[in-house]
C-alpha cells in the first residue's frame, strides 16, 4: 500500500475485538495479553520494515527467516490505537502515531512524555452521518453506529451481533445525535474536530456512517466542509492537517 499510494499509507493497528478475534477458536484473551501480543507483533512488523531477513522468537510468536521482498522507498508509519495510560506507556515508544476516538488532552500529553517525540502524528476519528435530512441522518446513525456510545472498553469484549443488539438496546436516537454530528450542516462537524485540535490532535480523520451517499458527502466535503475546517483551524496549535 506504501509503494501504491507513493508514501501516504500509515498502518493502523490495534489491540481487536472480541467480535473478530473469537472464531478462531483459541480464546480471547485478558487486555494484559492481547498488549503483550502487539508488541511483540510490532517489534516483528518494525523489523520487517527495516528489510533483511527476520527471526524472532517471543513469548507469543515465532518468525522464521521472514522477509519483506518489495519494500517502499519511504518506511511505512505505524499508528497504534489507545485509550488509556497503559496502552500509551507500553506503545508510545514503539510506533509513529497515536490513533484516538475521543478528544482527550491528558491522552495527548501522556502521549508525548512516553514517546519523546511531541512532533509526532495524533489521529483523531470521528464519525459522522451527512444526509440533506437530518431526520435520515440520525434514524442511520442510529441503526449503524449506535454501539459507538458504549466505549471501547464495552465495545471491545462482546463477542458477537446478538451481543451488540444487548448492549446498546436502550440507545435511542437522541443519544447517538448528541456525539455524531448527523444531518447537512457544517457546524456541528467542525465543532467536533474542533475539540480534537483543542486538545492537541494533529490529524482528523473523518468516517462518513453507511454505504449510500458517500460520493454525496465527498461534494459536501470538498465544497463545504474542508473550507470551513481550514477556516476554523487558523490558530489552532494542534491543527497539522485534517484527513477525510
Amino acid at each position: 500500500m506504501q509503494i501504491l499510494t507513493e508514501g501516504r499509507f500509515t498502518l493502523g493497528l490495534g489491540a481487536g475485538e472480541n467480535l473478530n478475534e473469537h472464531v478462531v477458536g483459541a480464546g480471547w484473551p485478558s487486555v494484559d495479553v492481547r498488549h503483550e501480543m502487539l508488541e511483540e507483533a510490532v517489534e516483528i512488523i518494525s523489523e520487517l520494515f527495516d528489510g533483511g531477513y527476520v527471526t524472532y522468537n517471543g513469548k507469543h510468536y515465532r518468525v522464521d527467516s521472514a522477509k519483506l521482498w518489495d519494500l517502499p522507498d519511504q518506511r511505512v508509519p505505524i499508528g497504534m490505537a489507545v485509550s488509556g495510560e497503559q496502552s500509551v506507556s507500553r506503545f508510545a515508544p514503539q510506533v509513529d502515531a497515536l490513533v484516538a476516538v475521543e478528544p482527550k488532552a491528558d491522552l495527548v500529553e501522556s502521549w508525548d512524555a512516553a514517546s519523546g517525540r511531541s512532533s509526532s502524528r495524533k489521529i483523531g476519528q470521528i464519525p459522522v452521518c451527512w444526509n440533506p435530512s437530518k431526520d435520515a441522518a440520525v434514524a442511520l446513525a442510529h441503526e449503524q453506529f449506535r454501539w459507538f456510545g458504549g466505549g471501547w472498553k464495552v465495545n471491545a469484549e462482546l463477542p458477537g451481533t446478538a451481543a451488540f443488539a444487548g448492549a446498546t438496546q436502550f440507545v435511542r436516537p437522541e443519544d447517538v445525535a448528541e456525539s455524531i454530528p448527523c444531518g447537512p450542516d457544517v457546524e456541528p462537524i467542525v465543532d467536533a474536530v474542533s475539540a480534537y485540535w483543542d486538545a492537541g490532535f494533529t490529524d482528523v480523520a473523518l468516517v462518513q456512517i453507511g454505504d449510500d451517499g458517500q460520493e454525496d458527502f465527498l461534494g459536501f466535503a470538498e465544497k463545504e466542509l474542508l473550507p470551513a475546517l481550514r477556516e476554523a483551524s487558523r490558530g489552532c496549535a494542534g491543527s497539522a492537517g485534517q484527513d477525510g
